[in-house]
């Protein structure tokens, strides 16, 4: 699956976002909105993660979808 896909139907996605990064909430998600690069943003900022390790996690949460 591609990210563009992800963005199209971010309110199906959201629930499997959220089981997968349990530390951000219903307004994290909400924020992001389908945005990769804000979905990293609170990934960094929630978990205290790198950029390119949160990246490799998205990349990671995309091929099991």
């Amino acid at each position: 699956m591609n990210w563009n896909q992800i963005e199209g139907n971010w309110q199906q996605f959201k629930g499997s976002a959220q089981e997968q990064w349990g530390k951000l909430t219903g307004d994290d998600l909400d924020v992001v909105a389908g945005n990769r690069r804000k979905l990293v943003g609170k990934i960094q900022e929630r978990y205290g993660k790198a950029q390119e390790e949160a990246e490799r996690e998205i990349d990671d949460w995309l091929e099991r979808h």
